[in-house]
């Protein structure tokens, strides 16, 4: 990558402060399009911000909290920075009221058990407490998430939008209209970021664009310092004297931020292995592990933990940290290539957005969870208990019933039996397929189409360069491209020219519509933001004239070449990061906690035999008669639910890190993480199952071989 001295900021404006407020300040706005342009694309493009708006405005609303000047204007920059039309103290109430909310309800839930039981439930109250606590920090920094959310979707369009004013005024040395161009090109969100540029000089809030450009480049200061030196770069040719000088300074500020970004990854790169190490550590392992002792510490606390308290554990509080701390790590990526919109007008996006899927999955997985639900169905009488011996598994225990529960104060409790255990697999199975089936079906043949598109990503720089010497060479954009359709014979590039060619010569089109039609552009079926962007100063560039089209392509050709190598640098330096990550959700955790569901049935198992004993002969047991009196098998978890509640955590974690992974790899791509998480679901949970099912039953058998003497 060439080398470059990076221009002091300080510098420039000072030079070139006074000329720009000159040239760009005097440039008034005289209609109001920006203002209803602005307001419709927030509400289409962003109703997840809209939605937490209204709960500000109405739960936000009840208390009306006092806000410090000092964390008031902390919070307003988060609000603006992500677009919210609330105050400061909305915010911060919303918090207080879900704090309230919960611990209300927990309170009112704990006490109706202390009037109904006699018993007031101490554990679930103090979680209560730790949920609403927890709850209130995550919602009063909703606001700074949000923000940090969308410099991470921006940033991936930095360098799109640095392109399109770049190549817009190499031609035309205007910046207004080149901000104003790259706004309608680009994707959300930077584009609501360039609108509301224009928005705020037409509500009044600056006089003039400059001052209202000013204000939005130091909100990335702090974040995306190679940003606004570009943009101060871009501002500064606009007084260069030499027309070689205007140019050499416009390509420099696309040099500036394609190296910032690069080293900023180059950092991130380095820095995300050991967070994300530590995350892995106690948000998985020591949870996998730590449900191993759980039988034996519910039984020697005389049935203080309860299966509810499991449940809430590990599906509820360990998932939802794991994804507050992957998420803070995440929100460090200082930019991707997320999701193109564009996808939304492939042919096949129908299948993707389709609940048939959904509704296939649920009749194939709903036999399995049944089956998982036997156990209660024989808890409430609705299906008699047996023994082994019954049926014919009498090395397993004669006595020994297949769902064993236990008669307590004229009720069921279990069940303890390994014949539960066995059925009780089913859930977090079916579950897991559920998932695994419609995710794959939705995404099956877009990601064929999207691996098309990546395919043709990597092959365009060559075509872009073809396409430029046709033109420079005088062949109309309307002819050049069937030209370089022939000279791409045998390559993914080909079918996208000769799209475009046909929509030209057969359909009639111009090249606009040839590319970007909404139901026959060929670029609905590739899908890219790449070739959109490149499509996009082609067509612009173009009205200027030939020549300009065929350097504007030649520098978009430049800029492939330079973002193909950052990828494949960074995707060298992540990859170590990557496959340990995904060896660890997919093999590592499933396989401990399948066997850690094996122990927790032998610990079970151990307990009843020794419970068995004592009452056929405990005075001659000696220590046994003190070890069940410690170990109560009444007071234990029942295995059934333990492996319930760690199948259906490792099911979150899939998804968790899952997304993760993804947005380390590519940046925001639901396509892709929608995919992958039906990958990893089937082999995760599917060796889960498989080794939950082989470990319980050798150490089952094996239990029951050692401790087959006792009595």
């Amino acid at each position: 990558m060439p080398e470059y001295k990076k221009p002091d900021v300080k510098d420039i404006l000072k030079k070139y402060g006074a000329k720009i407020e000159g040239k760009v300040g005097s440039e008034q706005l005289t209609n109001s399009r920006y203002t209803s342009s602005y307001s419709s694309f927030k509400q289409e493009m962003a109703p997840e911000l809209s939605k937490y708006e209204k709960w500000c405005k109405s739960l936000g609303n009840i208390i009306k909290l006092k806000v410090s000047e000092k964390d008031s204007v902390k919070i307003q920059k988060y609000l603006d920075i992500a677009h919210l039309e609330i105050e400061p103290w909305q915010a911060l109430g919303l918090g207080v009221m879900a704090f309230i909310t919960i611990f209300f309800f927990g309170l009112i839930f704990s006490v109706a058990n202390l009037l109904i039981t006699g018993n007031f439930p101490f554990l679930f109250f103090i979680l209560v407490i730790f949920v609403a606590v927890f709850l209130f920090y995550y919602i009063n920094g909703y606001p700074q998430r949000l923000a940090n959310k969308w410099r991470l979707k921006a940033s991936s369009q930095m360098v799109p939008a640095i392109l399109y004013v770049v190549v817009y005024m190499r031609h035309t040395s205007n910046l207004e209209r080149a901000i104003d161009f790259a706004s309608r090109n680009l994707q959300y969100p930077l584009s609501l970021d360039f609108k509301k540029i224009f928005y705020n000089v037409e509500i009044g809030k600056f006089s003039t664009i400059k001052e209202s450009l000013d204000n939005y480049l130091e909100t990335w200061r702090d974040y995306s310092v190679e940003f606004v030196e570009s943009f101060h770069l871009i501002e500064s040719s606009l007084f260069e004297p030499d027309e070689a000088r205007r140019i050499q300074t416009l390509e420099k500020s696309l040099q500036v931020v394609l190296d910032g970004i690069y080293d900023k990854m180059l950092k991130f790169s380095h820095e995300v292995s050991a967070p994300l190490t530590n995350v892995y550590m106690l948000a998985v392992m020591l949870p996998v592990l730590g449900i191993a002792l759980i039988p034996l510490a519910s039984a020697m606390v005389g049935g203080i933990i309860k299966a509810s308290h499991v449940f809430i554990l590990y599906n509820l509080l360990i998932p939802f940290i794991a994804f507050f701390m992957l998420d803070k790590i995440m929100l460090m990526r200082p930019g991707g290539h997320g999701e193109s919109k564009l996808l939304e007008k492939n042919p096949l996006y129908s299948e993707y957005t389709s609940n048939s899927h959904y509704l296939k999955a649920f009749l194939i997985c709903l036999p399995l969870f049944i089956i998982g639900l036997i156990p209660l169905l024989v808890q409430i009488g609705a299906i008699p208990d047996f023994t082994f011996g019954q049926i014919g598994l009498g090395f397993f225990g004669e006595g020994v019933n297949f769902f064993d529960f236990k008669e307590v104060d004229g009720r069921n409790v279990g069940p303890f039996g390994v014949g539960a255990l066995f059925l009780g697999m089913f859930i977090p199975l079916s579950i897991a397929l559920f998932f695994s089936i419609s995710y794959s079906a939705k995404t099956r043949n877009l990601i064929k189409e999207r691996d098309k598109t990546v395919q043709l990503e990597n092959e365009f720089n060559n075509s872009l360069f073809q396409l430029g010497n046709r033109l420079g060479n005088g062949v109309p954009p309307e002819l050049a491209f069937g030209r370089v359709a022939e000279s791409s014979r045998g390559l993914v590039t080909e079918d996208f020219f000769k799209k475009v060619n046909y929509n030209i010569k057969q359909g009639g089109m111009d090249v606009e519509k040839a590319v970007f039609d909404p139901r026959r552009g060929a670029l609905i079926y590739y899908p890219s933001n790449l070739i959109a962007t490149s499509m996009r100063i082609l067509i612009e560039s173009s009205k200027k004239g030939l020549k300009i089209a065929a350097i504007a392509l030649m520098s978009i050709s430049e800029y492939v070449k330079n973002i193909g190598k950052i990828k494949q640098r960074l995707n060298d330096l992540l990859a170590e990061t990557v496959s340990s990550m995904k060896s660890n959700m997919t093999f590592l955790a499933p396989l401990l906690s399948g066997i850690v569901v094996g122990l927790a049935a032998m610990i079970t198992s151990i307990l009843n035999q020794l419970n068995l004993a004592q009452l056929e002969g405990g005075a001659e047991l000696g220590g046994v008669s003190n070890l069940t009196e410690i170990f109560n098998l009444t007071e234990v978890i029942p295995p059934y639910y333990l492996q319930i509640a760690i199948g259906i955590y490792l099911i979150q974690i899939i998804f968790i890190l899952t997304g993760t992974l993804v947005t380390i790899d590519s940046g925001e791509d639901k396509l892709q993480r929608t995919n992958k998480i039906a990958s990893n679901l089937s082999k995760g949970i599917g060796l889960f199952f498989i080794t939950a099912f082989i470990s319980t039953f050798i150490l089952f058998v094996l239990s029951a071989v050692v401790l087959s003497g006792v009595g």
